[in-house]
């Protein structure tokens, strides 16, 4: 047995006080005259014996009352296994996993407020004068300081279900911090508790690093019902968004359940207006795509949104997205003077852009050109220029990094040097010595998503263009360069370069019948249409709430006195975003500005821009969970010998923390003793009565 205070041993010193009292508190005796004392030697024998035992026993009884209440005070204690006494003040840090997967049910309520309970079980377990971290997946500020006992259970009752999802190494290490920022404190005084349901998803102790002062515990909050079907993610079937054109949306669902579902039913809206109804089979535990097919029939704005029925999780029965679609797309081309007969540009891009619907066509000549419209496009053709001016390069590599895409044609005896400043700067292949060999287009890039759909089939007698003289295209295994079309002497005739937000296209020929067929040719027309089609602003169609977002709104000039803002005038919300001009492209970051799920507009000002979809972090719809004899396996695998798994087996946290920290502790049973025997010396006072000890007198 040992002491958690034994200084207060010093107060056994007590016992000689009732020793005392007992050694000199002496009897008065009453003198009584008898006529014969012959009677009265056995009785008083007699009387002096009962006396003698009951004084012992009065006095073995206080004796033990003091002993036991200054036991009491020493705090006794039978040591558990590797238990140690830790004394002085202690810190401890309390983590509440508050992530949407904590509204789960099980006997006690939601698992929140079992972990809110808890939590409140172990701070009884400690003295009024130890600090306390609050923590939880909001990593707000407020809470990476220690609190008082009162402090810690009021903001203990604040804490609501959020968004927001931490994996244990960042909640490590965030409590690491907080234990740690005042130097001085013994390292047996740091004690970290995390409550939570330890979904696989977050679960990376082999990540974390942790202070070897600091002991861990972790407490598992199991619930009865993980089960949970969710929309995991969308895409488009094609890259393209256009007018009255059938899209195909696909729609991936994931079951974390122990039951097949069939025929679910399934709803997309755009922009506030229900379309085709779906639905969808899934099996338990498993993943499936669906199609949703619809039109757009106005450009502009798509807001749209995916929403299925499950209970009881269902925070992630709703996906949000946005896309734009254009009306036109505008398309510029640069071309040579009209003063040189032999480098102009032919009306072949007039005939193809100028008398469609779906473009807006405009020319400007070499010699002429207006800088300032380039933000007005989406594509531009360099159309055989002999030579690329130090401006126009400039210009054109602004115009790809801001998201538009251009296509050089290079000229008649060009100046390749010129050419070579243009397209080496932005990654791009370059182009190399002419070659004066005629050699046909021998093989396309049937799969690249620029063909993907224009061709029903490819057949082996299949009509390709003709390269009468071409430049050679360098090839470079570090540059992002994509094959269009390959020469059948292993040269490229036309290839893509994607450059950040924008693509490069790059032809081996002038755009002139005198070097190739391929202006005539019916692969031309697709080829232009489809780049200029994916010139189209390909912004993402949605972002997760909790991570910093960088929203890209495009080529929009921006005035000095001009705001951005992120707006949903449905809720009256209105933040501003940080812009950043990064190399002439606008960028609006979103540090965790956005804690509601929805549709959200991007505007200048008052002018709307473009729209950006914010929707839950979907690691948090996979229920999956580690049990008890997992978890003690991933934390044994990853060394973490600081760390154990606490379960109070129904006797309560505090008492279990308790029993942990001190092992058996006795000093309720020494009160309860004390209590006791001053109720022995009690019984014995006021029962055992005894005769008065008459003083003999012996007559004459």
């Amino acid at each position: 047995m040992k002491f958690a205070a034994p200084i207060f041993l010093f107060g056994l010193l007590a016992l000689a006080i009732p020793i005392l009292i007992h050694l000199f508190n002496f009897r008065k005796y009453k003198r009584i005259f008898f006529t014969n004392v012959r009677f009265l030697r056995e009785v008083q024998h007699e009387t002096q014996s009962r006396n003698r035992l009951k004084h012992l026993l009065v006095l073995a009884s206080r004796l033990l009352a003091i002993l036991f209440l200054v036991f009491a005070f020493a705090q006794p204690f039978i040591p558990r296994e590797n238990a140690t006494v830790r004394t002085g003040q202690k810190r401890v840090s309390i983590f509440i996993d508050n992530s949407f997967s904590m509204d789960a049910v099980n006997k006690s309520g939601t698992l929140l407020d079992e972990a809110k309970k808890d939590a409140r079980e172990i701070v009884a377990a400690y003295k009024a004068d130890d600090r306390f971290q609050l923590l939880t997946n909001d990593f707000e500020g407020r809470h990476q300081r220690l609190l008082s006992k009162e402090d810690f259970l009021e903001q203990l009752d604040e804490v609501k279900l959020s968004p927001a999802l931490r994996s244990i190494s960042e909640i490590t290490n965030r409590q690491q911090d907080a234990l740690n920022a005042i130097s001085g404190t013994a390292s047996g005084n740091k004690q970290a508790f995390i409550l939570s349901d330890f979904q696989k998803s977050i679960s990376d102790f082999s990540a974390v690093k942790t202070d070897t002062s600091i002991q861990w515990r972790t407490i598992p909050i199991v619930a009865q019902n993980r089960n949970n079907i969710y929309v995991d993610s969308i895409w488009f079937e094609s890259p393209v968004r256009r007018i009255g054109q059938q899209e195909v949306l696909h729609v991936r669902l994931k079951s974390r359940s122990e039951q097949d579902m069939e025929n679910v039913p399934m709803r997309l809206y755009l922009n506030g207006q229900a379309k085709t109804p779906a639905s969808f089979n899934i099996r338990a535990n498993a993943t499936t795509d669906t199609l949703i097919y619809f039109t757009v029939n106005e450009p502009g704005l798509q807001q749209g949104l995916i929403e299925i029925n499950d209970y009881p999780v269902t925070f992630d029965d709703r996906f949000y997205f946005s896309f734009d679609v254009l009306k036109s797309i505008p398309v510029l081309s640069i071309r040579a003077t009209e003063t040189n007969p032999l480098l102009v540009e032919s009306d072949y891009l007039q005939k193809l852009f100028g008398n469609d619907s779906a473009f807006v066509y405009a020319a400007q000549e070499e010699t002429k050109i207006d800088y300032a419209t380039f933000a007005n496009y989406r594509l531009i053709v360099v159309n055989s220029l002999q030579k690329i001016s130090s401006g126009l390069a400039t210009e054109l590599r602004k115009f790809v990094d801001n998201g538009g895409s251009i296509v050089v044609f290079p000229g008649a005896n060009a100046d390749l040097a010129t050419y070579r400043d243009l397209l080496s700067p932005m990654g791009c292949p370059v182009l190399d010595k002419p070659d004066t060999v005629k050699s046909i287009v021998d093989k396309i890039q049937f799969e690249h998503p620029l063909y993907k759909g224009v061709f029903e089939k490819s057949a082996g007698n299949f009509d390709l263009p003709i390269a009468y003289d071409h430049y050679r295209i360098s090839r470079s295994s570090r540059s992002a360069q994509q094959p269009l079309m390959t020469l059948r002497n292993g040269d490229l005739f036309m290839s893509v370069t994607p450059v950040r937000k924008g693509f490069v296209y790059l032809c081996a020929t002038p755009l002139l019948q005198a070097y190739t067929n391929f202006p005539r040719h019916a692969l031309f027309v697709p080829t232009l249409y489809q780049a200029a089609l994916f010139s189209q602003p390909q912004n993402k169609l949605f972002y997760t709430i909790d991570r910093d977002a960088t929203i890209f709104p495009g080529q929009v000039a921006v005035a000095s006195d001009q705001v951005f803002h992120l707006t949903d005038p449905a809720k009256k919300f209105d933040v501003i975003p940080a812009y950043v001009n990064n190399q002439g492209q606008s960028e609006l970051q979103v540090h965790k500005q956005v804690t509601d799920p929805g549709n959200y507009l991007v505007q200048l000002d008052t002018k709307t821009i473009t729209g950006a979809a914010f929707n839950y972090d979907r690691r948090e719809s996979d229920l999956s969970v580690l049990s008890s004899d997992d978890l003690i396996k991933s934390m044994s695998d990853a060394g973490l010998i600081h760390f154990s798994n606490l379960d109070a087996q129904g006797k309560g946290y505090t008492a279990l923390l308790t029993e942990q920290d001190y092992g058996i502790r006795l000093w309720k049973i020494c009160i309860a003793l004390t209590l006791l025997f001053l109720l022995a010396e009690v019984l014995l006072l006021r029962f055992w009565r005894t005769p008065n000890r008459p003083a003999i007198a012996q007559t004459t």
